[in-house]
């Protein structure tokens, strides 16, 4: 039995220049199940995705295999010369057939149901706002990290730096006064000049929940060098939950790079729990 992608829709374009397009997977022409190509123009080569893979018949027969070897080689088509996946953690078996294909970890979401109450920031420590006059060092900090943690991640340093410029330009487009945003310095109260501890940025209604609600999602949380290993990572995750509550959301969500153990484990004892992981491969 032949298995093989058929166009189910027209291909529908991206922001900056890139594609998607939805398919049947199909075996000898009759449908079994869906899935959706992308290529992100975020740099000199396109960045695939796979998302909705969903074989509904003849499951455990290698169908899932043959797709998604057949949608990377659209995807090189496309141009693209690497390839990422979101497979959610109760997929087991969709965990399993990625392994098997050769992708890699790049991260994994992660996500929390708040307490009713806000919690305390530690004694001795306080917020501040990031304001107009901090922000422009700040985000050249908050670039450069990221674009460190995706070339880490097997991106490029071009496509990387790229990459992070958009998203942060996306996500902050009127910079402290971005919309549904917290930007905050964890310092210490005494002195009140006192140089942050570390800071945070949250954005505070990302998508919707089943059943109603938003989740907030930590883009950045990060302790000043010189500073780490004193709790203050903990302290800004707290300071988190603070904001999120200030504005009536009740669920945070963060994304950690692979790699990042002590971030990971920051998380979990938090009360975080795997969402989902983004997995990746280069297309050779």
């Amino acid at each position: 039995m032949t298995t093989t992608l058929r166009p189910a829709a027209p291909e529908e374009p991206l922001p900056g220049g890139g594609r998607t397009r939805h398919y049947h997977v199909c075996a000898n022409g009759r449908p079994i199940g869906t899935l959706r190509l992308s290529a992100h123009a975020t740099g000199p080569r396109p960045t695939g995705e796979i998302a909705g893979l969903e074989i509904t018949e003849g499951r455990r027969r290698g169908r899932g295999t043959v797709a998604v070897l057949a949608a990377e080689e659209v995807l090189r088509g496309w141009g693209c010369t690497r390839v990422d996946a979101t497979v959610p953690e109760d997929a087991a078996e969709a965990l399993r057939l990625a392994a098997a294909l050769g992708y890699q970890e790049r991260m994994r979401s992660m996500a929390k149901r708040l307490p009713t109450g806000p919690p305390q920031l530690p004694a001795g420590l306080v917020e501040r706002p990031i304001d107009a006059a901090a922000f422009p060092d700040w985000i050249a900090v908050q670039e450069q990290g990221y674009a460190q943690s995706l070339v880490d991640s097997g991106l490029s340093p071009e496509h990387a730096r790229r990459k992070s410029a958009a998203d942060h330009q996306a996500l902050l487009p009127d910079g402290v006064d971005s919309p549904d945003t917290a930007l905050r310095f964890l310092a210490p109260a005494d002195p009140p000049e006192a140089p942050p501890l570390g800071s945070l940025w949250v954005q505070l209604r990302g998508r919707s929940l089943p059943g109603g609600g938003r989740l907030a999602w930590v883009l950045s949380v990060e302790v000043a060098e010189g500073s780490r290993g004193h709790g203050y990572g903990r302290a800004l995750m707290l300071l988190a939950e603070r904001c999120c509550l200030a504005v009536g959301v009740h669920d945070l969500g963060l994304n950690v790079f692979a790699g990042n153990e002590v971030a990971r484990g920051l998380y979990t004892s938090l009360g975080y729990r795997t969402l989902d992981r983004t997995l990746g491969k280069a297309l050779l």
